[in-house]
């Protein structure tokens, strides 16, 4: 072959092997990206304390050294300078911020009313073109109770009424006034998914589909069938170049697949995996059923939600690499939810590369994450399983949350580099008595329990007499 033959075929591959895909960024454009700015404070040294890294280790006398709004130092007998306030910690306990990813908080705040209720979009069976973080209001009271509480960040998701709610967004849990300024920098969305009751209750009962759990399935199928075929007509074809010894004139690559479809960005961003698929699951024949459904379009689950019956597949859920976000004890409220014990977490928990997760769904549960995973360290040893211990059970608040939401990289451990979330408690955390007696975001102190004025307050509250 000769040379010139030969360089003519590689412009060739080498145009064919760097065709952009249309959709590949644009399914994930953000029109409203994060303002979020961390807040400047003094390096902070907390000693002496008992330290859970979220990482599995416990470290007993230790101390932590917070700068520049990141973890420096981790260790027993750390030096710091004059310019470092030092935080006596004998006695208390130190942890990552807890982070809970499942919240409504903002889309159902307080008080309960109806004209609050901005949660589930609830005209259609399919409707991942909404976003959550639309219908966020930074002022209500729940975030400053969840900041009392240690929770540092958190997921916001729709309601559980459709097949496809819309995407969730990942918050930091600071005061601010727009949800811009609370939003998770380089967090990925999430897409809330529910099985089982909900959707088929609320479309069946408006005399649509779906009506039954079939119809639900077929549901999903419909939908992720048509963002596969939007992914296809959005992916640029290779351009045309002029041979080497003439002929073709050179095209424009690719096509644009047409009008824009927002609901389509949605799912399409799910499929590709840029977009992470939680879903609202109770039972285990659903559970593996969504499984199945996730290996025909080719995306990937980051967690089940809820799952009173994950304890019946935990196995495969961590083969799988799903995490389960669940209750401690919320069980038999509907017929989905009659088959759950106590050990749920624990034994879901069991399996090596598992993921388990404490999560609250309630602005009340949200406040005491650590009393819902010390609940679940009691049933398992009213079980006889062997012990969990307090550096196991902290993952699934903190390590294992993170890794949930992918921002395993910034938050979720105290391990030098990442952000400076921190909750010292009071004793261990796992107690019945257990208060966050400071809890810091980016190395910032925004909550002192010894310092109750100068808790966050939201703008609703101002002005209005305590009862």
């Amino acid at each position: 072959m000769n040379n010139l033959l030969r360089a003519g075929i590689g412009l060739a591959l080498l145009s064919l092997a760097a065709a952009p895909a249309f959709g590949a960024s644009r399914f994930i454009q953000d029109p409203y990206p994060s303002t979020y700015q961390a807040r400047s404070g003094q390096a902070v040294l907390i000693h002496n304390a008992t330290v859970l890294t979220g990482t599995g280790e416990r470290l007993d006398d230790a101390d932590v050294l917070l700068r520049d709004g990141k973890v420096s130092e981790i260790g027993r007998s750390l030096q710091a300078g004059a310019d470092v306030r030092r935080v006596d910690a004998r006695g208390r306990w130190v942890t990552p911020g807890l982070i809970d990813v499942h919240s409504h908080l903002g889309v159902y705040p307080s008080p309960g009313v109806g004209a609050h209720s901005d949660g589930n979009e609830m005209t259609a069976p399919v409707t991942a073109n909404v976003w959550a973080e639309h219908s966020v209001w930074p002022q209500d009271p729940g975030f400053a109770e969840a900041l009392a509480g240690g929770v540092t960040s958190m997921q916001v998701l729709p309601g559980s009424a459709n097949l496809v709610g819309g995407r969730g967004v990942v918050l930091k849990n600071v005061p601010t006034t727009t949800y811009q300024a609370m939003k998770f920098p380089g967090a990925p969305w999430g897409m809330k998914m529910a099985c089982g009751e909900n959707p088929k209750r609320v479309y069946g009962g408006k005399g649509t589909a779906p009506g039954t759990r079939m119809g639900n399935v077929a549901g999903y199928r419909a939908a992720f069938i048509d963002a596969s075929e939007y992914i296809a007509k959005n992916t640029a074809k290779p351009a045309k170049r002029k041979r080497w010894f003439g002929g073709d004139k050179e095209d424009s690559a690719g096509d644009s697949g047409g009008k824009r479809d927002l609901k389509l960005d949605t799912l399409a961003g799910a499929i590709q995996g840029d977009i992470r698929v939680h879903i609202h699951c109770y039972r285990a024949d659903e559970m593996a059923t969504m499984l199945d459904l996730a290996d025909e379009f080719g995306f990937r689950i980051a967690a089940f939600h809820h799952g009173v019956e994950a304890y019946k597949l935990a196995d495969r859920l961590a083969e799988k690499g799903v995490c389960g976000a669940l209750w401690a004890d919320w069980w038999g409220f509907k017929m989905e939810a009659f088959d759950g014990i106590q050990e749920n977490i624990a034994l879901v928990d069991r399996p090596a590369n598992s993921c388990a997760i404490v999560h609250s769904d309630s602005p009340e549960g949200i406040q005491r994450l650590n009393q819902e995973a010390a609940k679940v360290i009691a049933a398992a040893r009213r079980a006889n399983m062997p012990a969990i211990t307090p550096e196991r059970a902290i993952i699934w608040m903190t390590g294992n949350a993170a890794k949930a939401l992918g921002i395993e990289a910034q938050t979720g451990t105290l391990e030098p580099g990442k952000n400076a979330d921190v909750v010292i408690w009071n004793g261990n955390p796992f107690s019945s008595y257990a208060l966050a007696d400071q809890v810091f975001i980016d190395g910032y102190r925004y909550y002192d329990r010894a310092h109750p004025a100068d808790k966050p307050a939201s703008d609703f509250r101002l002005g209005q007499e305590v009862r």
